[in-house]
């Protein structure tokens, strides 16, 4: 994951996802990070990396000028090994994946919002101190874990029992967190699954080798349990019935 244009001016985030041993030095401090740790080091200084013929590690890299205008006391954070049941780390690596397994951003406001919430948890995951890091934190953290709930809730919404108390519990959080970071994008939990399920059933609906399916079953696999509810709902999203869209 790349978040800067110059690699060699730039702060970088090693995380090792191999049972190897990734061992290196800088800043006067030598380092070997094991398995799902971390270090973050600088491209910036002079630097050589040791572990084993075959290597497995994410790199998540970020303009200087960046890192610094956010946490300017960054460099008392250079190589020290960050544990590998850091919170913050684990939700990295997540909206890291998230981000590349997804369609490429296009939307500068969009990119802005993603990088920000990059170098906000980097300054969390890397313990960095003062009331920008405790800001940056608390901004990052949000950021992500909304993003992991929506990601469960896209993953999940044709399952009839999916619930905010699920999402919740899979997540490690309370349904009020939940619930209240939903609220913050305008969309409720119950209103975001209908609203998926409604789209997957137009989807479904729309497609021509789908027309020996019934509407009933179709409603049944995008989640709806009661037809009636399912055939109301989808006239007021739509404006038409199901057996209008095919």
């Amino acid at each position: 994951m790349i978040a800067m244009d110059d690699n060699n001016d730039g702060y970088l985030l090693l995380i090792n996802n191999a049972d190897t041993v990734l061992s290196g030095a800088q800043a006067g401090r030598e380092y070997g990070v094991g398995q799902g740790e971390a270090v973050l080091i600088t491209a910036s200084e002079a630097l050589k990396i040791t572990g084993a013929d075959w290597n497995v590690c994410t790199t998540v890299a970020v303009p200087r000028a960046t890192l610094m205008r956010a946490f300017p006391q960054i460099d008392d954070r250079l190589a020290l090994k960050i544990d590998a049941e850091n919170e913050a780390l684990d939700l990295l690596n997540r909206y890291c994946l998230l981000l590349e397994t997804g369609r490429p951003l296009a939307s500068p406001d969009l990119i802005t919002h993603a990088t920000r919430t990059i170098v906000d948890l980097i300054g969390l995951v890397t313990g960095a101190k003062g009331q920008a890091a405790e800001l940056a934190g608390q901004r990052g953290l949000r950021a992500a874990r909304l993003e992991a709930v929506l990601a469960k809730i896209a993953d999940n919404f044709a399952n009839p029992g999916i619930s905010a108390q699920g999402v919740a519990q899979e997540l490690g959080l309370s349904a009020r967190y939940v619930h209240d970071l939903l609220q913050e994008t305008g969309i409720s939990f119950s209103e975001r699954v209908l609203e998926l399920r409604l789209q997957s059933a137009h989807k479904m609906l729309s497609r021509r080798n789908n027309v020996d399916i019934r509407i009933s079953d179709i409603a049944m696999i995008c989640g709806f349990s009661d037809v009636s509810y399912f055939n109301r709902c989808f006239r007021r999203r739509f404006g038409h019935t199901p057996t209008n869209t095919r």
